[in-house]
């Protein structure tokens, strides 16, 4: 049965003004499984007016009102587990394995955003003035622009909103047009059943065609005084440039091209175990995947070997199954595009250890290649899928050279047993997030999370989440009278 969704603007559940729809499909059948509204600019003007009359009544609700409501919509979203399950299957070919972690996290980041509405937000100053007292007060900035992505949809669609909404803010959030019900929909569904009052998460969903008009036109609108977006590195630079035309201040978290180094005294067997996930969890569509599995010279032929037969025996195919780990890429022009870097590595000489081929639809099979050199679409280029280079070093001053040979700069992790050497070694690699034995992908809501370089600005998590969706205010109080030079 084909679900049908119409926009979501001040509460109201609206069809687009020009009657449109755009059919969502799954990656896995092909099969239409949900149409939803294609909005125009002028649907999205009416979505920021609606968050802009929303935005005084909701900043002004109490700390522990607005927690309230955050702490019932991660109860209700883990209550909605097995809806988000088939959600992401059907809509983005999530595993079961992916699809509840997204579950799991997305319900965590509001649980982290209910704990920032009653954080202490400001300080007290000195002040020149005898008797006089200094405030730096942190305020709600009023509508923000959210675009959320659709390869962790439940996580970055949740991510989009919850620190905004939590600092007293209101949202008009685009989901990707890849995943409009799980990155969007169904999570406003969450947070209306949690009580979030109508208007403060408006929701509007496009066809791709119209993808850069709406999004211009939320940017430009001039009642949005944030932009939060969540995206590959093309796209965010013209998000980026699009609000720095309108001095608006932006958080971005784009792409990287991130690596696993495997130091001469890792533990072999946990170093492969980690490789394999970092590399291979949700087919590598991940912004925190490992391209790139660096490993000591010392290593490297049983690495490799071990690596390799891992792989080979990784479960591909439907994401419905719970062994599963390979599932299709969101569609099947995302496979062939990966298949499409592999055939230029392979003919510029790069070998092909295992995988490569052409997919079956939207599965393309889990690869490894080893060889690879800059002549090559993929060494510096973001896979974005199942597919790894492994790059052999000599030494520390090697490694951290490697690692740092990219213009992104987003996650990176070191395998090593010797966590003193390991912390140096992370001082060293320009990223955003390192982890000291473990592999690269991790996110936990408190910490700060977001890149350096091609991978973006800004960070979300904790405190620095509300940070960046609220702005500092400079207030004084006399308790004398001033004398005044005349």
């Amino acid at each position: 049965m084909t679900i049908h969704r119409t926009l979501l603007i001040g509460g109201d559940e609206v069809p687009a003004a020009s009657g449109r729809t755009v059919d969502d499909t799954s990656p896995y059948t092909g099969e239409v499984y949900a149409t939803v509204a294609a909005a125009g600019p002028e649907d999205v003007a009416a979505a920021v007016a609606a968050a802009d009359r929303a935005f005084p009544a909701w900043a002004a609700v109490g700390p522990f009102a607005r927690r309230r409501i955050l702490l019932d919509a991660a109860d209700l979203l883990e209550q909605r587990a097995d809806a988000a399950v088939e959600l992401m299957a059907s809509e983005v070919g999530g595993t079961q394995r992916w699809a509840r972690f997204n579950v799991f996290l997305a319900a965590n980041v509001l649980r982290e955003a209910a704990a920032s509405v009653t954080a202490p937000l400001g300080d007290v100053l000195s002040a020149e003035e005898p008797g006089a007292l200094g405030l730096a007060v942190r305020e709600p900035v009023g509508v923000v622009a959210a675009f959320a992505p659709w390869n962790a949809p439940l996580i970055l669609g949740t991510r989009a909103f919850a620190a905004p909404v939590a600092a007293g803010n209101t949202v008009v959030l685009k989901p990707s047009e890849e995943a409009p019900l799980a990155s969007g929909l169904f999570l406003a569904d969450v947070l209306r059943d949690a009580g979030l009052p109508p208007g403060v998460l408006n929701v509007v969903t496009n066809a791709p065609e119209d993808a850069a008009a709406v999004g211009e036109a939320l940017i430009r609108d001039p009642r949005v005084r944030v932009v939060n977006f969540t995206g590959s590195t093309g796209v965010g630079r013209v998000v980026g440039g699009l609000a720095a035309s309108c001095l608006k201040p932006a958080v971005l978290e784009l792409g990287g091209k991130n690596a696993i180094i495997v130091l001469d005294d890792a533990d072999l067997s946990h170093a492969v175990d980690a490789a394999v996930f970092g590399v291979f969890m949700n087919s590598g569509q991940i912004c925190m995947s490992g391209d790139r599995v660096l490993v000591h010279s010392s290593l490297a032929a049983e690495f490799t070997a071990r690596f390799v037969e891992r792989v080979a025996a990784l479960p591909h195919g439907d994401p419905r199954e719970p062994e599963t780990v390979i599932g299709p890429l969101v569609n099947a022009a995302a496979a062939s595009r990966v298949a499409a870097l592999v055939a230029d590595a392979r003919a510029k000489g790069a070998s092909v250890l295992v995988g490569g081929g052409e997919p079956e639809g939207a599965v393309h099979p889990a690869t490894v290649l080893t060889g690879v050199t800059p002549a090559m679409e993929v060494y510096a280029g973001e896979a974005f899928g199942p597919v790894c280079a492994v790059e052999v070093f000599s030494s520390d001053e090697e490694a951290v050279a490697l690692a740092n040979a990219t213009e992104h700069g987003l996650t990176c992790g070191i395998l090593t047993e010797n966590g003193t050497r390991g912390l140096v070694l992370a001082r060293r690699v320009r990223t955003g997030i390192v982890h000291v034995n473990d592999q690269s992908v991790g996110d936990e809501p408190q910490a700060p999370f977001g890149g350096v370089g091609a991978s973006g600005y800004g960070r979300f998590g904790g405190r620095w989440g509300v940070e960046a969706f609220t702005t500092t205010r400079w207030i004084t109080l006399a308790t004398q009278h001033a004398h005044y030079p005349f």
